[in-house]
């Protein structure tokens, strides 16, 4: 393993100076709505805007900026979830060499295509991050490829360190920074930079407790593997924690946090109808600790870091409507009426006077359920809040109704 000494902030200075005009600065955003509702001061990084969707590039390029003609020539091999491909693809295409990309069965298709885009050469392998990364470390040794690992490296820490240098240039006055954590270095290279620049300020991760590796091992003291699960922030779910990253976490980092996969929808729903910035699981988890009040609001101004914006449509799409049951803005119900002329217009007519959208209505008349001298109808409707929900059911209730709520 190499030496947690070995990086420094000027390490980090040198990757920030090698990274001008391959790397965009991205913005350091304030939401007021944000902003009101959790009575804070924050400020997010917003490196879903970054080129290839994520923060990643700046340890990709930083890394294999350094190879040598011999390694050029070879090509580079890297595991990733979608991320991390990107970053090595297109860095690999920066630098002029070629690049495997491993990436778990189940990744998303959005990530997938995007790496084919820049350039690599794609193979799905396991089920997991671990899985598709022994394979491409024995892929490395069989062939000769570099393996450019996604965090466990100096150089790739030293190059995500760089986006504590950007935020702090811009708000010298941070008191805290909330920043993902799966593999651990991101958190690394962010908190040596900002505890080197300022040694006062506080530096929390937030991992999905569907996969809280780094959670664990900080609490234990030693890595310890997290059993594993299915998760949308994806981009985190890593079950091994690196050696470096978990020394400077040791070090420098002064909490872990984790969230709940229902907080990090939430934390999408927000960014994506408040603040207009579609943000993927990974990237929203920061959001997520803050609203679900698990990281304290009276520590000072806080950045917040928004590692990516790479989440698949398909995705996103439950994720809007599973929001928006759950506030009441949109309702499924299910009710069943007589089989004669104008009772599908009279139950319709009923939700329009009671100022709900009808999105979507089914009329059947097949299932087992139901005698042949009744309907069912099921409707889709979208609503204000869950007041308004109470009122049409209680309204076609009180008309003779039995309706029923379908999640």
């Amino acid at each position: 393993m190499a030496d947690i000494d070995e990086i420094t902030l000027d390490t980090v200075r040198e990757a920030a100076a090698a990274l001008q005009g391959v790397t965009v600065v991205t913005p350091l955003q304030e939401s007021v709505y944000i902003n009101d509702l959790l009575g804070a001061r924050v400020f997010f990084k917003l490196e879903n805007l970054q080129r290839t969707g994520s923060f990643k590039l700046r340890g990709a390029y930083n890394r294999l900026r350094q190879l040598s003609p011999a390694e050029l020539r070879r090509g580079v091999v890297a595991a990733s979830a979608g991320n991390h491909a990107q970053g090595v693809a297109l860095a690999a295409g920066l630098v002029g060499t070629t690049s495997l990309i491993y990436m778990p069965e189940g990744a998303s298709l959005t990530k997938i295509e995007s790496t084919r885009g820049y350039g690599a050469e794609i193979r799905l392998f396991g089920e997991t991050f671990d899985d598709a990364y022994q394979e491409a470390l024995r892929v490395a040794e069989q062939t000769g490829r570099v393996m450019v690992p996604a965090f466990n490296d100096p150089m790739i820490i030293a190059g995500q360190g760089t986006l504590a240098l950007e935020m702090l240039d811009e708000r010298p006055n941070l008191d805290v920074l909330v920043v993902p954590v799966g593999g651990g270095g991101l958190i690394g290279g962010i908190a040596l930079a900002a505890k080197a620049q300022n040694c006062r300020i506080k530096v929390i991760g937030v991992q999905t407790d569907v996969v809280p590796a780094m959670a664990l091992s900080r609490k234990e003291r030693h890595l310890v593997q997290a059993a594993g699960g299915r998760t949308i922030a994806d981009g985190i779910a890593v079950k091994s924690p690196g050696e470096l990253p978990f020394a400077m976490v040791e070090r420098y980092v002064d909490d872990i946090v984790t969230v709940s996969e229902h907080e990090i929808s939430r934390a999408i729903l927000i960014f994506l109808e408040r603040t207009k910035l579609v943000v993927e699981g990974a990237g929203a988890v920061g959001l997520a600790a803050m609203l679900a009040g698990k990281i304290p609001l009276g520590l000072g101004t806080v950045g917040v870091v928004v590692s990516g914006g790479n989440i698949d449509v398909t995705l996103l799409n439950r994720i809007i409507e599973k929001g928006l049951v759950e506030e009441g803005r949109q309702v499924h119900l299910k009710t069943t009426v007589g089989d004669r002329p104008g009772q599908l217009v009279k139950v319709l007519n009923r939700v329009a006077e009671l100022k709900a959208n009808v999105i979507r209505v089914e009329h059947e008349r097949w299932s087992p359920s139901l005698s042949p001298a009744e309907v069912g109808i099921q409707m889709v409707l979208e609503t204000r809040n869950a007041g308004h929900v109470q009122e049409i059911l209680d309204s076609l209730r009180a008309d003779g109704y039995e309706v029923l709520i379908q999640n």
